[in-house]
């Protein structure tokens, strides 16, 4: 059948405006080339309309082809985000690492509310401009800040404003190993440590304890489980282990010729190259830069590695002096800061023989150290040892002094004189005592629910306790479980000593059991 045509006007009449002219659609249809993998094919559009009225022809506006031509490009929200997008720092990858460590988890906080603590901490800094110059590895842990938060809403009234992110890692004003190091003077142990500023006042005294035990606790271990399994391999003749005889002692020290500055600590197993150990005057070098290192890094598990390596390269040149008394003192002020008791005490006893042989060195600063460690350590023969070696002008010292009285303050039950002494501690003493205060404080705790009946404020256990907060005071209590023992009176919170009985007694005789420390003099 063939197509009906519409009859064309006559010759010299114009077209209306009413008449159109019909197509039919064309044999195919145009698709256009897909340009990426990305782009979608959507439904094919004819190449031009199938009917179309006479008239001016209408252009598609600039702006409606570039948005069509650009169909795959970014949105601005998307070109924005990938623009903000924020690099972290090593230091933030550390600090959310250790808060998932297994020994620091917290069975009271969930996961969920550890990440929602962490992603408002990270923001807030970041927000402050404070993300890439904060200490993170001194920050108090997520769920540490949800324990403190928790006891803070049990004392709506007596709490303290939240210290900000910003100044949280800044809070610290207890004595840093880099303070007594960088010390000319050599009468700098009985100078007023710094940060006592105040009058006595417990505010000038905040320190964040648990970070230091995370220190020691991070550092590498070995389980018990490998030792185990590689027994049981060699038992079944999976691989053999050879161990070479130990090579004798040459005829004289070795001479050093290395000029590497850093080099890692490995035991020796067989007689020492003079290619790889180094010589005193580089030793003095790698001193310094490791020194610098720490003050700005505070990366412990090097700063121990690469002092070990001096150590060693000191023994096997048989080099004793003044310099080697100052590497052994640097290394345990270290160790004393990040909580590693094990290797504090193998410096602790070179240095008392170095002591011996008249070099120099603070030796009345470590006397004062060995004892409050003894102290720690509950040795009564080796600090009846330590104080019989005592000359008359030693005991005049001031940290050796100090070291005395807490003995004599522990010996006589008195734990007001104990705390008073607590928050006077010369030098790096404090860490130490942070090492035995918690007990002390139970043994204190004890003391006053037999003393004081039927109850006492918060505050006065905040203060003869020597607490940063009523906050801190609560928290204690709450950890030895004493939930029932605290109760808000018209705004005071008040400790319930008559209903405590012997709830302390169980954790204050644990705390007191024998400690048991690798290396332990």
């Amino acid at each position: 059948m063939m197509p009906t045509w519409p009859t064309a006007p006559p010759s010299g009449a114009q077209p209306s405006t009413a008449y159109t002219a019909s197509y039919s659609a064309p044999a195919y249809t145009t698709v256009p080339v897909r340009q990426s993998f990305g782009q979608s094919y959507s439904t094919p559009q004819p190449s031009h309309p199938a009917a179309h009225t006479y008239g001016p022809s209408h252009s598609t506006p600039p702006s409606a082809a570039n948005n069509a031509t650009n169909v795959n490009s970014p949105s601005p929200a998307a070109q924005d985000q990938a623009k903000t997008k924020i690099d972290w720092p090593d230091s933030v990858r550390r600090y959310v690492q250790r808060a998932f460590i297994p020994a620091n988890l917290d069975s009271s906080v969930t996961r969920s509310e550890m990440e929602v603590k962490l992603k408002e901490t990270i923001t807030q800094a970041n927000e402050q401009g404070v993300m890439y110059t904060l200490d993170w590895d001194k920050m108090p842990l997520p769920q540490q800040m949800i324990r403190e938060e928790r006891a803070r809403a049990l004392l709506p009234l007596n709490s303290k404003p939240q210290i900000p992110v910003a100044a949280q890692a800044a809070a610290t004003k207890k004595r840093k190993s880099w303070d007594l190091t960088d010390s000319a003077t050599p009468d700098s142990s009985s100078a007023t440590p710094p940060w006592r500023t105040g009058a006595g006042r417990l505010e000038d005294r905040v320190t964040f304890t648990t970070d230091r035990r995370l220190a020691s606790a991070e550092l590498p271990k070995t389980s018990k489980f490998n030792r185990a399994d590689k027994r049981q391999k060699r038992h079944e003749g999976e691989y053999t282990t050879f161990r070479e005889d130990t090579p004798p002692p040459g005829e004289g020290p070795v001479v050093g010729t290395c000029q590497d500055l850093e080099k890692r600590y490995l035991r020796l197993t067989a007689a020492p190259k003079p290619s790889q150990v180094r010589p005193p005057h580089i030793l003095r070098q790698t001193l310094e830069l490791l020194k610098k290192r720490w003050k700005k890094d505070q990366n412990y598990s090097y700063i121990c590695d690469q002092f070990k390596s001096m150590r060693q390269d000191l023994t096997v040149q048989r080099v004793r002096d003044d310099f080697t008394v100052e590497v052994y003192e640097i290394h345990a002020r270290i160790a004393l800061e990040k909580g590693d008791l094990g290797e504090y005490n193998q410096c602790q006893s070179q240095l008392k023989g170095l002591y011996r042989l008249g070099l120099e060195g603070k030796a009345n600063e470590f006397k004062a150290y060995r004892i409050l460690y003894y102290i720690h350590t509950a040795n009564r023969t080796e600090l009846n040892n330590a104080l019989a070696d005592l000359t008359a002008a030693e005991k005049k010292d001031k940290a050796i002094k100090h070291a005395l009285d807490v003995r004599s303050a522990l010996a006589l039950g008195n734990y007001h004189r104990f705390f008073q002494l607590y928050n006077d501690t010369p030098n790096m003493g404090a860490y130490l005592m942070d090492m035995f205060v918690g007990r002390e404080r139970l043994a204190a705790l004890c003391n006053i629910c037999k003393a004081y009946k039927p109850d006492v404020p918060l505050r006065f256990v905040t203060e003869e306790l020597y607490f940063e907060s009523d906050v801190e005071a609560a928290q204690f209590i709450l950890d030895h479980d004493g939930q029932e023992l605290l109760e808000d009176r018209n705004g005071t919170i008040v400790f319930l000593t008559g209903k405590a009985g012997s709830r302390f007694e169980g954790a204050r005789a644990k705390a007191f059991s024998r400690v048991d420390i690798k290396g332990q003099i």
